[in-house]
């Protein structure tokens, strides 16, 4: 069995949002966690856990709405993370200057204002970083947290930096891409602080690009992972389940 630690689920996304719950649990996915990263898609999907019990949860505000993000959005925040079924962890919250960094200094205030209320609740963090490594990795030195680095994409010396640090390393379908240099990473860094996502509907692992990503394909990036570390899809599974569980609490 698998679990998919980091994707994204909506009726803008999915026309059927049943059958790809089907279609998952069908291909061997055990649990999903679903990143509800706007006020939005929180309003959405905060209810999902109860008409699908696999669905777990991360709550928080994405990089990318941080000008439409105030003090009381985060208190209602707070509330949420607090009464919520099947809430895992605050995520995906961090910082992405690939488009726009015109924002730099309001997005780092709005990452350490969630990754302090990450600190006062106990929870783990789901880091969203987007040409922004120095940063990202200077601003978690200052806070007791631990969790998942979404859609790692860095060097052996970044992923080293961040599993001294006590992070996992979250690897979806760019592992199959053709121009990716992850399949060297994990061949160094092994699978002891890897765990999968999809990022779904986004980054379909190849031979499947072109289409909608969804949990199903799992298996597709996880038999690449095997690969890669000379070994078996059930060891891979077996690892990065535990590893997942260790991350969060999906009791």
């Amino acid at each position: 069995m698998f679990i998919d630690t980091h994707c994204h689920i909506s009726q803008e996304d999915y026309d059927n949002i049943d059958f790809v719950i089907k279609e998952n649990i069908e291909s061997g996915i055990d649990k999903i966690v679903v990143s509800l990263c706007s006020k939005e898609s929180i309003e959405e999907g905060i209810e999902f856990p109860m008409k699908y019990p696999m669905i777990y949860l991360t709550l928080g505000y994405h990089p990318e709405e941080v000008l439409s993000i105030n003090d009381q959005d985060l208190e209602t925040l707070k509330q949420l993370l607090l009464s919520t079924p099947h809430v895992v962890g605050i995520g995906e919250i961090g910082l992405d200057y690939h488009y726009d960094k015109s924002t730099r200094e309001e997005q780092i205030l709005l990452f350490k204002k969630q990754l302090a209320l990450a600190e006062e609740l106990h929870l783990p963090v789901v880091i969203h970083s987007r040409d922004a490594t120095k940063d990202t990795i200077e601003i978690l030195k200052q806070f007791s947290v631990r969790g998942i680095i979404h859609c790692f994409s860095g060097s052996y010396e970044t992923a080293k930096i961040y599993q001294s640090m006590g992070f996992y390393l979250g690897i979806g379908g760019v592992v199959t891409f053709q121009n990716s240099n992850l399949v060297q990473v994990i061949e160094k860094i092994g699978l002891d602080f890897i765990v999968l996502e999809t990022d779904s509907p986004y980054l379909t692992p190849h031979p499947f690009r072109g289409k909608k990503n969804s949990s199903k394909y799992i298996p597709v990036i996880a038999e690449k992972i095997a690969e890669a570390c000379n070994t078996d899809l059930q060891t891979v599974a077996e690892i990065t389940t535990d590893n997942a569980v260790k991350v969060f609490d999906f009791t």
